[in-house]
């Protein structure tokens, strides 16, 4: 199917529907869209009109309020709209913070009856919690009592990262070290290492949800840029 194709078949997003659209997404998970992001909405969210057999984003609306399946409905929302752009070894200016100037005193400091507790808080495929479990291995940190919680609104994208199978776009800044010692090839990609994959506890959380955070007890660090970025100030 052509891209055309794809632009002829989205249903039009009036301006009613995609206000009480973005306010109610907003309300839900705290994601923000103005009008230069409407298109996103429109784009990634006809199929699922057309799948439901509705007429247009207003009976949408409705039905993400009303109906009995609406909590399903919104997992599916959000694995169509949010953006999962991440590869391993992002922000190396923040990751040589956290390994040399944030970690050691954490290290020494800490209680041995403790664990030092880190959350990637919007970790969509995974890369970024990898990355860092990789990064506490060679310090030998890994399995000195620390855990490492990585979540994600995006089931889809959760899925891929328990997988832990990565394609070339991830490893765009991976020097060659770390993918001899952390990778093994698997068809045309590379699964990441079970010493690795198994420091990392994934687990779908909506930020936006204040009572959930009661259940997640208390982090040393927590890793939130590249979900913030999504929110309004507000948020």
């Amino acid at each position: 199917m052509t891209f055309g194709a794809n632009r002829a078949a989205e249903i039009p997003l009036s301006d009613e529907a995609f206000r009480l659209l973005a306010e109610l997404i907003h309300n839900k998970a705290g994601l923000y869209f103005t009008q230069n992001t409407r298109f996103i909405l429109e784009r990634r969210l006809s199929a699922r009109l057309r799948e439901l057999e509705l007429e247009d984003f207003e009976q949408y609306y409705y039905y993400l309020r009303y109906d009995p399946k609406r909590e399903e409905e919104f997992s599916r929302v959000f694995d169509l709209i949010t953006t999962n752009e991440t590869y391993f070894f992002r922000e190396e200016r923040q990751l040589k913070a956290l390994t040399e100037e944030i970690l050691p005193p954490m290290m020494r400091g800490r209680p041995a009856t403790r664990p030092l507790r880190i959350w990637s808080a919007g970790c969509s495929s995974g890369e970024e919690p990898y990355t860092i479990a990789m990064l506490l291995n060679e310090r030998g940190w890994l399995g000195e009592g620390v855990e490492i919680f990585a979540s994600d609104i995006n089931q889809r994208v959760l899925a891929k990262a328990r997988a832990g199978i990565y394609t070339e776009s991830s490893f765009r800044t991976t020097q060659d070290y770390f993918r001899r010692k952390y990778f093994v090839p698997e068809g045309e990609g590379w699964r990441i290492g079970d010493s690795i994959r198994s420091a990392v506890d994934f687990g779908r959380f909506n930020l936006y949800e204040e009572s959930r955070y009661l259940m997640l007890g208390s982090y040393d660090i927590i890793l939130c840029r590249n979900v913030i970025i999504y929110f309004d100030q507000e948020a």
